[in-house]
C-alpha cells in the first residue's frame, strides 16, 4: 500500500515511537508476568539492577526481586535470574532501537536544517568521551558498595548512567545542547553553534573526570595509575598519526571521503583496543591489583581463540588480548576507506550520522575501560 504523498516522515516516526512506548506500557500492565517480568525486566531492567548493586545476579520470583552475590547462590536460585551485562535478546533489541533512533535523529537534523560539517563532528567528540566517563562514575559507585561504604549515587537514579539507559541520557543531553545552540545562533547570540556544543560537552567532561580524580585523591577505595591513561592515549595518538602519514604517502584514496576525520575514527577505536589490552593483560604488571574480564562477544572470542592457538609461554609473556587491538585498527581503517566522496555527496547528513555512531561505539567504551583501569575500580 502506497503512503500518502503528504505524510510527514517526522510525524510518522514520532507516532511509531509513541505507539511502541504505549504498547509496552499497556502490555506490562495487562500481562505483567509475561511482558514485564519475562521481557522488560529479564533483558533490560534486571541486568541494570545487578550492575548498579555489584550483584552476581538478581532473581525475580512472584513479582519480587532478590540480589545475590555469589555464583553458587545464583545457580541454586528459583525464578528468573539475570546477571549484569548483555544477552543476545538485549543486544538485538538495542541494535534495532539504535537504527530507529538514528532515523529519528536524521529526520530531526533535516527539520532543523543542521549543517553537517567536520567542525560539527569534532564538536560532538567531548560528548562521546563524557558517556564513557559517566559509566565510570557508576563503576565507582559499585566500588563503594563492595567496600561497604554506601552508595555515592542512590538507586534507581544511578540507573540513568548504566547501559542501555545512559545512551538515551546522552542522546537527550546532546540533542538539548544542539537545539539550544541552534536557537541562539539563529537569534544572533552565537556566531557558530558548533563552538557552543563542543564547549558544553567539554565542561561536562572536565567536571566528571575532575570529580572522579577528587574521589581518588580523598578516599582509599579509588586509586590512581596515570600510566594507564598515558599508555592508552599516547599509543592511540601514535597509531592515528602513523595511519595518517602512511595513508597520505601511499594510499591517499583511503581518506578521500573523511579527510582528517579519519584520524579521529582510527584514534577512537585504537583507544578502545589499547584500553582492552592493558585492562585484560597488563594491570597486574602495572600493579593495580584489579583483574578484568571480557564482556563483549568479539573481545571474548578473540581472547579465547588466541589462548587456544598461541603457545602458553607466549601468552604468559604478552597476554592474549593483543589481537583485539589489531582487529579494532583494521576495522577503523576499513570504515574510513568505505566512506568515500560518493557517500558524502549523495547523503551528507546520513554519512556524518553513521560516522558519528561508528566513532561513539569505539570511543565511549574505550574511555570507560581506560578510566576504570586508571582508577583501579
Amino acid at each position: 500500500m502506497d503512503l500518502p504523498d503528504d505524510l510527514d516522515p517526522a510525524r510518522a516516526w514520532l507516532a511509531a515511537f509513541l505507539g511502541g512506548v504505549v504498547s509496552l506500557a499497556v502490555g506490562a500492565a495487562v500481562f505483567p508476568r509475561v511482558v514485564y517480568d519475562g521481557f522488560l525486566w529479564r533483558y533490560f531492567w534486571g541486568p541494570v539492577d545487578a550492575d548498579a548493586h555489584g550483584a552476581s545476579c538478581v532473581v525475580r520470583t512472584g513479582g519480587a526481586t532478590e540480589r545475590l552475590y555469589s555464583q553458587s547462590a545464583c545457580a541454586a536460585a528459583d525464578g528468573i535470574a539475570v546477571t549484569p551485562g548483555y544477552t543476545t535478546v538485549s543486544t538485538i533489541s538495542y541494535a534495532v532501537v539504535l537504527v530507529f533512533m538514528l532515523v529519528g535523529v536524521l529526520l530531526l537534523l533535516q527539520r532543523l536544517e543542521v549543517r553537517m560539517t567536520p567542525r560539527f563532528y569534532v564538536a560532538l567528540v567531548p560528548f562521546m568521551l563524557l558517556g564513557g566517563a559517566l559509566r565510570v562514575v557508576e563503576d565507582t559507585n559499585v566500588a563503594f558498595l563492595r567496600a561497604e561504604a554506601g552508595m555515592l549515587l542512590p538507586y534507581p537514579p544511578v540507573a540513568l548512567i548504566i547501559s542501555p539507559f545512559i545512551y538515551f541520557v546522552m542522546f537527550a543531553l546532546t540533542l538539548a545542547t544542539l537545539v539550544v545552540a541552534i536557537t541562539l545562533a539563529r537569534r544572533g547570540v552565537l556566531e557558530a553553534y558548533e563552538t557552543f556544543v563542543g564547549g558544553v560537552g567539554s565542561v561536562a567532561l572536565v567536571g566528571t573526570v575532575g570529580w572522579l580524580l577528587y574521589i581518588s585523591a580523598t578516599t582509599e577505595i579509588v586509586e590512581f595509575f596515570p600510566s594507564i591513561a598515558i599508555i592508552t592515549l599516547g599509543g592511540a595518538t601514535l597509531v592515528a598519526g602513523l595511519f595518517w602519514w602512511a595513508s597520505q604517502r601511499y594510499a591517499k584514496f583511503v581518506n578521500d571521503g573523511t579527510g582528517y576525520l579519519g584520524i579521529l575514527v582510527v584514534w577512537g577505536h585504537t583507544v578502545d583496543g589499547i584500553a582492552n589490552v592493558v585492562s585484560l593483560d597488563w594491570t597486574g604488571a602495572i600493579g593495580t591489583g584489579v583483574t578484568y574480564s571480557s564482556k563483549h562477544v568479539v573481545n571474548e572470542a578473540t581472547v579465547r581463540v588466541t589462548a587456544r592457538l598461541q603457545p602458553a609461554w607466549l601468552s604468559e609473556a604478552i597476554g592474549t588480548a593483543w589481537p583485539f587491538l589489531f582487529i579494532k585498527i583494521a576495522a577503523a581503517v576499513f570504515v574510513v576507506w568505505v566512506f568515500n566522496d560518493e557517500i558524502f555527496e549523495e547523503s551528507p547528513r546520513y554519512a556524518y550520522l553513521l560516522l558519528i555512531a561508528i566513532l561513539a561505539v569505539g570511543l565511549g567504551p574505550g574511555t570507560r575501560d581506560m578510566l576504570r583501569a586508571t582508577l583501579a575500580i
